[in-house]
């Protein structure tokens, strides 16, 4: 058994459920030292210096770890500086979760490069990389070329091969298993979960639109909307109650012990992201028994097996045909996607822990 330590800047929505699936099921000891999920930009910049210190207290307090494992929402190589001391020669991974530079801009945004170059900096500081999925691996990979030649000489373009030699893929863990088991909620009338962030990279406008017109041609639906939502009433979003009104079952945060059910009661689980590394919240509905209805591109195609790819993803400007089609058979739809909700037991969260624990074991023996 190895004593880890597991560095997180921005302790919470995706980032706690890898965090906490992990710890629940190692074999290793983890000890973590996190700040809370606010500020992700000053995580970024400045939070390497207080978790450093924090990082400091535990090695003072439990001596020094076998390895270290830091999320990739801060600098890697400033933290691994001001914890020199106390890290000295332990290995240390950066576990992705997402990519400055593969974001996509807000509205009115302007682009900087700077929060991509500390994305970078932390790959090359690291002993092993780890990312949430294929696609952001190789995505990321493409990319890096294009950052890099944008820079003065002298150039990092001959690090780029290195840094990703020395990277894997690791899924953040689900609890799929207990959701596959779960007894669902069936009703007549099919219910339309959205259980994603409102923020615009998950484009819940176009999602919402879509409903609404379904809604105004007499298609026959109800909607659950949760996810987080920093602005709930945020006006740019005040005509969805308008457009759909009644079908609205649900609005708002749906506590943790009443998420399962949350998730059993959805018969339709629909995306139009414009981006998405992994998608924790699509893997839970689908092991919950929802038909997904998801854009053919970013890390989708990677959730699902081939076998289902025709019946669940849509090419772009395709969601509401799509979306008509299910919720006018749904029937017809589950039985098309049959096995599809237990093949989601291969994101497990036990399964995915023993992953990382033998990631661990190797990025020990790599030192050696």
């Amino acid at each position: 058994m190895a004593r880890v330590v597991l560095v997180e800047p921005y302790y919470g929505g995706s980032h706690r459920a890898w965090v906490d699936a992990w710890v629940r099921h190692t074999r290793h000891e983890i000890t973590l030292v996190t700040h809370p999920d606010a500020f992700w930009r000053w995580r970024m910049r400045g939070g390497a210096v207080t978790l450093a210190a924090a990082f400091d207290d535990v090695v003072a307090a439990h001596g020094r770890p076998d390895a270290v494992v830091v999320s990739g929402l801060v600098d890697v190589a400033a933290f691994a500086g001001h914890a020199r001391r106390s890290l000295g020669n332990r290995p240390l991974a950066t576990y992705v979760h997402e990519s400055q530079m593969l974001y996509p801009l807000a509205p009115n945004q302007r682009a900087d490069t700077s929060l991509a170059l500390v994305n970078w900096q932390s790959l090359v500081a690291s002993d092993q990389v780890w990312f949430n999925s294929t696609f952001h691996r190789d995505a990321l990979r493409e990319a890096m070329p294009r950052l890099l030649k944008s820079q003065p000489t002298p150039s990092h373009i001959d690090l780029i091969d290195p840094v990703f030699e020395r990277s894997t893929v690791l899924w953040p863990g689900v609890e799929t298993v207990a959701l596959i088991a779960g007894e669902r909620n069936e009703r007549e009338m099919p219910r339309v979960l959205w259980n994603q962030r409102w923020d615009h990279d998950k484009n819940p406008q176009a999602v919402f639109s879509a409903l609404a017109d379904l809604a105004d041609e007499g298609v026959s639906f109800t909607v659950a909307l949760a996810g987080q939502n920093q602005r709930p009433d945020n006006p740019e979003f005040a005509w969805v109650r308008e457009r759909l009104g009644e079908r609205i079952v649900h609005h708002g945060f749906v506590p943790d012990d009443e998420y399962q059910d949350f998730l059993l009661s959805g018969d339709v689980v629909v995306s139009a992201a414009d981006h998405e590394f992994f998608g924790i919240a699509i893997v839970e509905a689908i092991a919950a028994g929802a038909v997904p209805i998801l854009p053919n591109r970013l890390s989708f195609p990677e959730l699902i097996d081939p076998a289902w790819h025709q019946t669940t993803l849509y090419p772009d400007g395709e969601l509401r045909n799509r979306l008509r089609s299910v919720l006018t058979d749904v029937g017809a739809a589950k039985a098309a996607v049959d096995g599809l909700r237990n093949s989601m037991v291969c994101f497990d969260a036990a399964t995915s822990a023993t992953a990382h624990d033998d990631a661990i074991d190797q990025l020990m023996l790599s030192q050696h």
